[in-house]
């Protein structure tokens, strides 16, 4: 579960949420939000529930800035591999922005590397597909980042939604870049919907999610209306799929 999913009940009761996923039957999470706890709580939390953390999000600010050696120690104690920009500021969406970030992600993902942890991670939304004179913004950062320092975590929603980037297709053309995945439903109007529930094709993404290196496929909804349904329903759906 990534736990942006969860932020209101996490707000209200962050132990008593993780304590529900653990009785759901999920093993891993991605953290998204602390709501005032620093990463010892969490960590002592996830310990308790019996979870794992496997990654967290960190703003690109930070990553590229003084704040990376604290934010690669945190990632230590939450006992997390994977740090991840979620994503990039407005202003960067341009062919000359994402080689800007392109770079930053290859000195973060070397720091990454040096302090024992996995790369650095980029999560995608729809505007990251997008054609901007000429160039697929996404398809920079395929290209000019270094492999064994910088990967993604797929949105597969944002994905197919930006009209540009097949998962399925990815995964072939991009051998091992995609450590971890969000795995969110898209209802048949284009909105988000529980896994299983919408429109996206998962067992055919997921065979060929060997080759583009999956690892970790983490549930979301970006606007839930019950966020435990939501978390039930798509455990469901993911633990009966065969491909």
């Amino acid at each position: 579960m990534h736990l942006y999913t969860m932020r209101t009940p996490l707000a209200a009761d962050f132990r008593g949420t993780l304590e529900q996923l653990a009785d759901i039957g999920y093993a891993t999470v991605g953290v998204s939000g602390r709501h005032g706890n620093d990463a010892a709580a969490i960590r002592a939390m996830l310990d308790a529930t019996r979870l794992r953390a496997v990654l967290e999000h960190v703003g690109y600010d930070t990553v590229r800035g003084s704040g990376l050696p604290r934010a690669l120690d945190d990632l230590h104690t939450l006992g997390a591999r994977w740090i991840v920009v979620p994503s990039l500021p407005g202003a960067l969406h341009t062919p000359a922005g994402f080689r800007e970030a392109a770079r930053e992600f290859n000195k973060a993902g070397l720091a990454a590397r040096n302090a024992g942890l996995g790369p650095l991670l980029f999560h995608n939304h729809g505007d990251d597909h997008k054609t901007v004179d000429g160039e697929v913004l996404y398809d920079i950062l395929l290209k000019e980042t270094d492999p064994e320092l910088v990967g993604f975590e797929l949105d597969v929603y944002w994905a197919a939604k930006g009209g540009g980037s097949d998962p399925q297709d990815l995964f072939v053309r991009h051998r091992r870049r995609f450590p971890a995945l969000h795995v969110k439903d898209m209802a048949p109007g284009g909105g988000f919907e529980d896994v299983g529930s919408g429109v996206l094709d998962f067992a055919a993404m997921f065979d060929t999610a060997r080759q583009g290196g999956v690892k970790q496929w983490l549930v979301e909804h970006d606007a839930p209306a019950d966020p435990f349904a939501t978390a039930r329903n798509s455990y469901a759906y993911l633990a009966g799929l065969r491909y």
